[in-house]
């Protein structure tokens, strides 16, 4: 009977073929200080370069090393939960492939879960990242947070390790839109966030630009609140109660003598501010609705093209 698996180490690969060799290198020397029952999944989400190759080449020299191709582009989450399915660790551990998170601290992310937490989250000190990227990131968790109800640190990313008990939670949910870090404190359970060390990027530039960020940030923030549009309500009201005060003050002054002309330019000012609230509501409105449509359809939210070394239904 072969030994159940105690670690997996998932991590989505993007445009890494030169990375991926130090990353396995280090994996492999940090969690043969854990355990020797170990798994690495490499999750390559349809990567322009060699990445695939590269990881390939690892599968070979390793049993352990587990190899998922999938089919396009599906992004950063759905490459992660692709990872987690086909996972069989005790443990999970989630990180970036860049090395931005650094391997040697999931020693101390398992001890510090082994003192009886379900999830220990790093939290990044000193981030090594761009100011715009540090910038646009403390401004998403900000609006997140407001809009969530619930407390978000820009700190805190992917980089964790999660008891099997919050991965199959995690699973259970059938979110079409995923973002596992929100997912898992939404499951609940024991956590804890552990301070640990960010370092530069190993090589390259992160693949992450203004567009797919503020996607990201919009997805997000439609699937986990529906605090927009219940502040598009309250906005509405306060257009009407605007709208009635300052009708009755032109009313009054109208009888007092004071408007002798009706003013051709209030109007048309008003009609297009209307017109732009009305057209921003159905926006709004338009982007839940489309998630809506995009989640009836069922589609999968993720297609492996190929795997190596493991033998999970897929």
């Amino acid at each position: 009977m072969k030994e159940k698996t105690h670690i997996s180490v998932v991590s989505p690969v993007y445009k890494a073929e030169n990375i991926i060799k130090e990353l396995v290198r280090r994996l492999k020397e940090n969690l043969d200080k854990i355990t020797d029952s170990y798994e690495i999944i490499l999750v390559n989400d349809s990567s322009p370069d060699n990445s695939w190759e590269a990881i390939e080449k690892e599968c070979n020299n390793d049993d352990k090393i587990v190899g998922v191709n999938l089919s396009r582009n599906f992004g950063q989450q759905y490459a992660i939960t692709a990872g987690i399915n086909i996972s069989k660790g005790d443990w999970v551990v989630i990180m970036d492939c860049d090395l931005q998170d650094k391997p040697e601290e999931i020693i101390n992310l398992y001890k510090k879960a082994l003192e009886g937490y379900d999830s220990v989250f790093a939290k990044r000190i000193n981030r090594n990242d761009s100011l715009f990227k540090k910038l646009f990131s403390k401004i998403f968790y900000s609006v997140f947070s407001y809009l969530t109800d619930t407390k978000q640190d820009s700190s805190v990313a992917n980089f964790g390790i999660f008891n099997r008990k919050v991965i199959e939670a995690v699973l259970s949910m059938k979110d079409y839109i995923r973002y596992l870090s929100a997912m898992i404190q939404w499951v609940g359970f024991k956590i804890y966030y552990l301070p640990v060390e960010h370092s530069e990027r190993y090589e390259g530039k992160t693949s992450y630009n203004i567009k797919g960020l503020f996607k990201l940030a919009f997805d997000t923030i439609i699937a986990f609140s529906y605090k927009p549009l219940r502040l598009i309500i309250l906005f509405g009201f306060f257009i009407v109660l605007s709208s009635f005060i300052i009708g009755i003050y032109y009313f009054i002054n109208y009888f007092l003598g004071n408007i002798p002309v009706m003013g051709f330019t209030t109007i048309i000012l008003f009609l297009c501010f209307l017109s732009g609230i009305i057209i921003s509501v159905l926006g709004i409105i338009g982007l839940y609705v489309g998630k809506i449509f995009e989640s009836v359809k069922n589609r999968p939210t993720y297609i492996i093209k190929d795997i190596v070394n493991t033998n999970n239904d897929i």
